[in-house]
């Protein structure tokens, strides 16, 4: 049996593993030069930065991953505990790190807003971690499920009803905390599947317990997680080729049947694996024959996309550790600026990744690597940026910063920008979006494909599909792609028996 994947980020990474572990042929075509997908290093002058996700967070994925294998993550990769998960900043005044240990976030929060928010956050980590382990196995390590489906696989009404799925979560916030600071720290959670905390369900607070499970930091970067699983695959017998641009899924007998590259080579399949935003498909971008594979995205059901600048530079006047967030007031005129009003808001939320923080300091004076991530409207599709538009928009974003303590000695020359446009052709076919589908309301996340697609031999992986996006979720997604071509392989074909 015969696998192509096409797409080598995570979720086409762990589903290359999988199947060539299980004794499948697995070749997988990557129009980069390098693996990772949106784990990517982008240049700023001298220096490489990690200008996608910088969190890295449900290790025992990775874990079980490697452990399938006969294989430690620990000799793949190194990784450590971050001790301080994240330090916050207001341009009104104040600050609060938060912590990996609860009762110190909880001392921290008691300082920063009081006791009854302190308490408030006890019980909110606690109603964090009931919703994740309702939902780990049910939902997050499952193949997608219908509405009724979950009710099923979790046995107990009252049990998914404590999900929150019909309040959204800014509401459910409010249930814990008055001090409106924290509501923006916490509500910010939504912003990792891409969603405004006004629109998304109260459900997604579970990303609240992922992050005080484990948060840890990468040695050599986010890039080295995909390096690490692309040995992997390689190491079970996956046949690798970048550089290779996928211009058709070919169909045949009303199912998916290999590929055909830019160059006009053709490759055939017994099945294929798209790990790429289902969108592409949609809009024929892979080839008239899999339009029908997956809906398109419509623009106004888009999640986030991003203005990213890495830099490489000095700083001074804050102290900064690996994740930082630095906040203007008013929370839900920058959520409706960008999805009713299709532009970024006037004083935008700044993620700022520090890439040399959390394992020790940096020399004053010393340039330091960077990422800088304000939230864009992923309408990328509709043209560029104009330069003095995104020179003012870097211009309030220094100012925000600014007004937090913190200045940034950069330069033009070691600065690089991204914009949803550029998003969108690193990504075809999104507009810019960096986490598919948004998922807003109580059922938005079941507008999601599961890993079977509707074109029969043709599966689905990324961040996308089910179960979400994020490393560790399109990490799963692969899995569960690889696991559903395998149920659906025929019994008598005899290729379980040898290997390649």
């Amino acid at each position: 049996m015969h696998v192509i994947v096409v797409g080598a980020g995570i979720g086409g990474l762990t589903a290359a593993a999988d199947l060539a572990r299980q004794g499948v042929r697995v070749t997988v075509l990557e129009r980069a030069a390098t693996a990772g997908g949106k784990m990517r290093h982008v240049r700023a002058g001298t220096a490489d930065i990690d200008g996608g996700p910088t969190v890295f967070t449900m290790r025992w994925i990775f874990v079980q991953l490697f452990a399938d294998a006969g294989r430690r993550l620990e000799h793949a990769l190194t990784l450590h505990r971050a001790d301080i998960l994240a330090r916050h900043a207001w341009r009104e005044g104040g600050q609060l790190a938060l912590f990996a240990d609860v009762e110190r976030s909880a001392d921290a929060i008691g300082d920063f807003a009081g006791a009854r928010d302190a308490q408030g956050f006890r019980d909110f980590a606690a109603r964090s971690a009931d919703i994740f382990g309702t939902l780990k196995k049910s939902f997050i390590a499952a193949q997608r499920p219908s509405p009724l489906d979950l009710v099923r696989r979790v046995g107990r009404l009252d049990a998914l009803w404590r999900t929150a799925p019909w309040a959204t979560m800014w509401q459910a916030l409010g249930t814990h905390f008055t001090d409106p600071r924290l509501r923006q720290l916490f509500g910010r959670y939504a912003t990792y599947c891409g969603c405004s905390p006004f629109l998304a369900p109260a459900t997604l607070m579970l990303v609240a317990h992922v992050e005080q499970d484990g948060v840890w930091l990468v040695e050599g970067g986010m890039r080295r997680v995909a390096d690490a699983v692309r040995d992997l695959a390689e190491s079970q017998g996956a046949t690798f080729r970048f550089g290779a641009e996928v211009l058709d899924i070919l169909v045949a007998n009303g199912r998916a049947a290999g590929v055909r590259l830019a160059d006009g080579e053709t490759l055939a399949a017994d099945a294929v694996v798209f790990n790429g935003d289902v969108a592409a498909l949609a809009q024929g971008l892979l080839g008239g024959g899999a339009r029908q594979a997956a809906r398109d995205t419509p623009r106004l059901a888009r999640s986030l996309s991003a203005v990213t600048w890495c830099l490489h530079a000095p700083t001074q006047g804050f102290p900064l550790v690996h994740h930082n967030v630095f906040f203007a007031e008013d929370y839900a005129a920058e959520f409706a600026a960008i999805f009713r009003g299709r532009k970024i808001t006037e004083a935008p939320t700044v993620y700022l990744c520090a890439q040399d923080r959390g394992r020790g300091t940096v020399p004053a004076g010393a340039a330091e690597r960077l990422l800088l991530l304000v939230n864009a409207p992923a309408d990328g599709d509709l043209g560029e940026m104009a330069p003095d538009a995104l020179a003012d928009l870097r211009e309030r974003t220094m100012a925000l910063l600014q007004r937090c303590g913190l200045t940034i000695q950069a330069s033009a020359a070691t600065t690089t920008a991204t914009t949803p446009a550029g998003f969108h052709r690193l990504f075809p076919g999104t507009g810019g979006a960096l986490y598919g589908r948004a998922s807003h309301g109580a059922t938005g996340t079941f507008a999601r494909p599961g890993a079977a697609s509707r074109l029969p031999g043709l599966y689905l992986a990324g961040g996308s599909v089910h179960p979400g996006p994020g490393v560790p979720m399109a990490a799963m997604s692969g899995r569960l792609a690889a696991a559903r071509v395998l149920a659906d392989a025929p019994v008598s074909s005899g290729w379980r028996s040898s290997r390649r």
